[in-house]
C-alpha cells in the first residue's frame, strides 16, 4: 500500500537529502517535499496525506501553525515535528504537546529511527 508523506522544511538541501534517504529505505512511499507550510497545507487539504513531517522554525507558517491547521482539518493525520532547539519548559512546543502533538525529533536525527517512527504512526490508522 502506498503511503503519502508530506515533508516540510525551509532548508531545501535538508529536505532534498532527507527525501533521498527515506526513499532508499521505503521506496514504496510517495514523498512530497515543501519549503513552506502554506504550500504543504494546500496539498494536505487537497488530497490524501498519511503523515506530515515538519520543521518547527519556518518563515511563512511555522510548524506549530501547520500542526494546528492540520489537526483542525483532520485530527487523524499524524504530525511529527523536527527541531534543532533543546527542551524549554516555556517553549510553545509544550503547548503543542498539550494540544495533542505526540512526536518531536531533535536534529540531527537518525533517519532509520525516523522511518521506524513513521512506520508506527502510519500503520496505527
Amino acid at each position: 500500500m502506498t503511503r503519502v508523506i508530506c515533508i516540510v522544511d525551509d532548508e531545501e538541501e535538508l529536505v532534498k537529502n532527507l527525501k533521498i534517504e527515506i526513499q532508499s529505505l521505503r521506496p514504496e512511499w510517495e514523498l512530497h517535499t515543501f519549503s513552506d507550510g502554506l504550500k504543504a497545507l494546500q496539498m494536505i487539504m487537497g488530497g490524501k496525506v498519511d503523515l506530515v513531517l515538519t520543521d518547527i522554525a519556518m518563515p511563512d507558517m511555522d510548524g506549530y501553525e501547520l500542526f494546528w491547521r492540520v489537526k483542525d482539518y483532520d485530527e487523524k493525520i499524524p504530525v511529527i515535528m523536527m527541531t534543532g532547539f533543546g527542551y524549554d519548559p516555556n517553549h510553545v512546543l509544550v503547548r503543542a504537546k498539550v494540544d495533542g502533538l505526540k512526536d518531536v525529533i531533535f536534529k540531527p536525527f537518525d533517519v532509520e529511527k525516523l522511518v521506524a517512527l513513521i512506520d508506527r504512526k502510519i500503520n496505527v490508522k
